[in-house]
């Protein structure tokens, strides 16, 4: 058998296994895997640098299949490949990441083949994808961090990083306005390291395309400064071959590829109008398509003998040979560049190189304080000057989030400077979400920042991270009606609770300047856990530690901070952000009129219930029902902690445009309105034991 026939037999095996997969599930999208197979294997087999070997090498291609739905084009190219898997210490197991068992219970209880491709899950899925963009999006972050790592770690005669990014992508993909963000910055930074595919097959969920989406996407790229190139036919391999090589050959800007193709299942001018979105073929066409294929129509989840062995001799020889050169150039390396090398190994490990935390402030008492956004820049410079991968920035906002590194050397990432620290992402909040997860995917320690309102455009990227287990550091200021005079659309309600709900996402709304530096001292210990920082725009009082508990507490996310921990209080005030500080002046209220009163500082739920049920009950115990939770947010949530509704002061409508102080009486949050609701609670409690 010559070459090409090993090739169509390779792209026909690519195939039949995504639709026996599909059939077997009795659900999932066989269409779209089967028009870009020859696209798939072409790119993987001809022209990536991957060692299937060890999917992790720092300098191998990345593959983004933003077509999540689409994921049996994945699989079977792992399988084809034969990559083996990884486990979380980024070892080795022995075992190839997805084998035909795998294929077979695609879309079954623990298979490696999950409906969407999953990081972590299955080795060699370089991101998790299912909604529609967040693959490309990703991808540019990928391709920022490539484009970085050079910059900081290439030497004369040492290029340890030149890795390149592809994602396939399709119509859906091209609609959701993520992708158009995100294409904008990358042509803007001309990602030449950037390759997109765009399966133009003009078919959606609905039908053809032509009824919601007719723009000229050609042109639209190249308003964005892309390189555009067009293959014709999705089964010419060797024009797919030469488009891809074209994209190698382009120096100064990202490329984008549309490459025509139609859905053809049986018969020829059997074209498909809805199996690309989730119908199984049936038996009789799959039996149709295969014999238009030269297959055996009876033949389940076939991979014929010569398919392995042909992969094997293309990328499997390639990219082996690729990894052993780079790993021998990194022995060189480390001797020359000893610091830089060990840096690039922790960097791969998720660990901190020494020293890290040695800069970190500690904030004198101080009544009038600093804003939290204020506070949390200050250590973020502290920490970013000793952890050389740190990196990232804001919506268009670093001048008040506070999130500009301005140490010596900093500088900004743009297209003349790859090396810079400082990412300006523009007023994109979505996309920017979705980089800052594709520079961790790459290693880095990224951080971007924005107003809590508007996280909402970015919720589907953050639940990413979390299930990604990435620990991308967002950062949200204005985190309240301390907004003021902006009124409620700049005044988030329910945006705590809500970013509270997503599993593994662990928050921080921090008291006071030295909570904000205790806070990032645990954020930067993390290896799996994305974080939600909620910071102040307005001063929050700096809490004199010498007469009141240190903020180290902040590590086991709630500690009481005033009032005899060993002693069962009569109140408990809990509070969290800056209401912390109106918590500490209703305590000394209370406590001059001979209350027991306890502060209880609590700025991150989810550590709080990562404690023993012990160290818990210290903090709260459960034969204390006067409780009052002072948060200027939605309550919703608090009511595990605080039962009595009476107790939970909280934000029950929108805000309103006016003065900070004016709001505050408005609303309820003073030291008096708490006084008065401890009061009432405390009469209440006292009445009903007389009774």
């Amino acid at each position: 058998m010559d070459t090409k026939q090993l090739d169509q037999l390779c792209v026909n095996t690519i195939r039949t296994l995504s639709m026996d997969a599909v059939q077997q599930a009795n659900s999932g999208h066989p269409g779209t895997a089967m028009a870009m197979a020859p696209v798939v294997y072409t790119l993987w087999n001809r022209v990536m640098r991957f060692d299937p070997e060890d999917c992790i090498w720092p300098n191998r291609d990345r593959f983004v299949l933003s077509i999540g739905h689409a994921s049996m084009l994945l699989y079977s190219i792992l399988h084809l490949t034969q990559v083996k898997a990884v486990d979380s210490n980024y070892e080795q197991v022995g075992k190839v990441s997805v084998t035909i068992d795998d294929i077979k219970r695609f879309r079954q209880m623990d298979s490696r083949c999950a409906g969407h491709p999953e990081y972590r899950w299955c080795s060699g899925v370089e991101t998790t994808t299912g909604p529609l963009g967040q693959g490309v999006a990703t991808s540019v972050g990928m391709a920022i961090a490539g484009k970085w790592q050079a910059a900081h770690f290439n030497r004369p005669d040492f290029e340890m990083f030149n890795y390149r990014v592809y994602a396939l992508c399709g119509d859906g993909c091209m609609m959701e306005g993520i992708s158009g963000e995100a294409a904008s910055l990358a042509g803007h930074l001309k990602l030449s390291n950037l390759c997109w595919i765009y399966d133009n097959n003009h078919i959606s969920i609905e039908g053809n395309t032509s009824l919601a989406f007719t723009e000229d996407v050609a042109t639209r790229f190249m308003g964005y400064g892309w390189n555009v190139c067009r293959v014709g036919d999705a089964n010419d391999l060797d024009m797919l071959e030469r488009a891809f090589r074209t994209s190698q050959k382009t120096t100064d800007r990202p490329t984008l590829i549309i490459v025509d193709s139609h859905i053809a299942y049986g018969a020829p001018n059997k074209q498909d109008t809805s199996g690309a979105h989730g119908e199984p073929l049936g038996d009789e066409e799959i039996k149709l398509t295969k014999r238009n294929y030269g297959w055996p129509e009876d033949a389940k989840f076939l991979v014929p003998d010569g398919v392995l062995d042909h992969v094997k001799a293309g990328i499997g020889k390639r990219g082996a040979e690729a990894r052993a050169a780079w790993h021998q150039k990194f022995e060189q390396y480390k001797k020359q560049y000893p610091q830089q090398a060990d840096h690039l190994d922790k960097m791969q490990r998720r660990q901190l190189p020494d020293g890290w935390d040695k800069d970190i402030p500690v904030f004198p008492t101080d009544p009038k304080g600093v804003a939290g956004r204020d506070s949390s820049g200050k250590v973020l410079n502290a920490i970013a000057k000793n952890v050389p991968w740190v990196i990232g920035g804001s919506a268009d906002l670093a001048p008040s989030t506070k999130t500009r590194l301005t140490f010596e050397g900093a500088g900004d990432f743009s297209a003349e400077n790859y090396g810079g620290r400082n990412i300006h992402f523009g007023i994109r909040e979505h996309s920017m979400h979705s980089i800052l997860n594709g520079l961790s995917l790459s290693k880095l320690r990224p951080f971007g920042s924005q107003f809590l309102i508007f996280s909402d455009y970015a919720r589907t990227s953050i639940r990413l991270s979390a299930i990604m287990e990435l620990p991308v550091i967002h950062i949200f200021t204005h985190d309240s009606i301390g907004v003021g005079e902006d009124g409620p659309t700049h005044q988030p309600i329910e945006h705590l609770i809500s970013l509270r709900a997503i599993p593994g996402l662990i928050t921080f709304r921090p008291g006071d300047a030295n909570e904000v530096a205790e806070a990032w001292k645990v954020v930067m210990k993390l290896t799996h856990e994305p974080v939600a920082f909620i910071l102040s725009r307005q001063n929050c009082a700096t809490i004199d530690r010498s007469k009141y508990a240190p903020a180290s507490g902040v590590a086991k996310g709630a500690y009481v901070l005033c009032g005899d921990p060993r002693v069962t209080p009569e109140i408990i005030l809990i509070g969290t952000g800056s209401e912390l500080q109106m918590c500490v002046e209703a305590y000394e209220k209370l406590t001059a009129e001979g209350v027991n009163a306890r502060v209880v500082s609590m700025p991150s739920w989810e550590l709080y219930e990562h404690q023993s049920e012990e160290y818990k009950e210290s903090v709260l115990p459960a034969a204390v029902q006067n409780r009052i939770s002072i948060e200027q947010a939605s309550t919703f949530g608090w009511a595990q902690y605080v039962r009595n509704p009476a107790g939970r002061i909280g934000m029950k409508t929108f805000g309103a445009s006016a003065p900070l102080k004016e709001l505050q009486k408005k609303f309820g949050f003073t030291p008096d309105a708490i006084l008065g609701v401890a009061h009432d609670m405390l009469s209440k409690a006292k009445a009903a034991r007389s009774a």
